[in-house]
C-alpha cells in the first residue's frame, strides 16, 4: 500500500495541482509528503481523487488543489505561529505543520478534534496544539499569528481573526453566501486591510458567533 500511496501522491501533485498553477515548491513539498488517506474513511484512489471527500457530521476534507492554493497563499514561513479554524479530520493541518514552527488548530466538534488528534499522533505530528471551541473567535490566548488560515465559509470576515494577526500577517479564508464563496487573502500592515481575491469556492458553514448561525 505504501508504493502506491506514494505513486498517487505524486500524480495528485502533478496533475491537481501543480498543472492547475500551484508553484510554492515547499507547499507541493508537503503535499507530496503527507498521506491524506490516513485522514479519511476512503478507498486508497479516492482518497487522492480531485474532489472533497465527507468526513461526517456534515464536514467535508478540502479537495488537493483548494488545500494547495490555501496554503500557497498563507505562505507559511519555517518560524511561524499559524492559527488553523476548522480542523476537521487533521489533514490540513498535517500540511501547515510541516511548513511551520506550530499550527493552533480549532475544531468546533469534538468528536472530529478526537479522531484529528488521533490521526496526527500517528503520523507523529507534534507541532500542534488542537482544542475544541468556537473557531469565529480564534484562539486570543496564543495571539498574534503570522497567518490564520480558515477551513469554512464566512459571510464577512471576522473581526477577531484581523485583531490576531501579526503586522503583515495573512489571513486567507472563503468569503460569501451559504453555497459559494471566493477565496481571500487579507494582510493587515500600517496601510490597514488589503484584500486579494482568488478563486470561486464552495466551502461548509462557518459556524459560530462571527460567523453563521447554526441551523436549528
Amino acid at each position: 500500500m505504501t508504493a502506491e500511496a506514494e505513486r498517487l501522491r505524486r500524480a495528485m501533485v502533478s496533475t491537481q495541482i501543480r498543472d492547475r498553477g500551484v508553484r510554492h515548491e515547499r507547499v507541493l513539498e508537503a503535499l507530496g509528503e503527507v498521506e491524506r488517506h490516513r485522514f479519511v474513511e476512503a478507498s486508497l484512489k479516492d482518497a487522492y481523487a480531485d474532489h472533497p471527500l465527507p468526513i461526517g457530521y456534515g464536514q467535508t476534507l478540502s479537495q488537493p488543489y483548494m488545500v494547495a492554493r490555501m496554503t500557497e497563499l498563507l505562505a507559511p514561513e519555517p518560524h511561524h505561529r499559524i492559527l488553523e479554524v476548522g480542523a476537521g479530520s487533521g489533514y490540513q493541518t498535517a500540511v501547515l505543520a510541516r511548513l511551520c514552527a506550530h499550527v493552533f488548530a480549532v475544531e468546533r466538534l469534538e468528536v472530529l478534534a478526537s479522531r484529528a488528534k488521533r490521526a496526527l499522533d500517528e503520523l507523529g505530528v507534534r507541532n500542534v496544539s488542537l482544542i475544541t471551541r468556537d473557531g469565529t473567535i480564534g484562539w486570543p490566548q496564543e495571539a498574534p499569528f503570522d497567518g490564520i488560515l480558515v477551513a469554512a465559509g464566512a459571510p464577512a470576515v471576522p473581526r477577531p481573526y484581523l485583531e490576531q494577526l501579526t503586522e503583515g500577517g495573512r489571513l486567507v479564508i472563503p468569503v460569501g453566501k451559504r453555497h459559494v464563496q471566493e477565496l481571500q487573502c487579507v494582510t493587515v500592515d500600517s496601510r490597514g486591510e488589503q484584500v486579494v481575491r482568488d478563486v470561486a469556492c464552495r466551502f461548509v458553514k462557518l459556524i459560530g458567533e462571527h460567523g453563521w448561525p447554526e441551523d436549528p
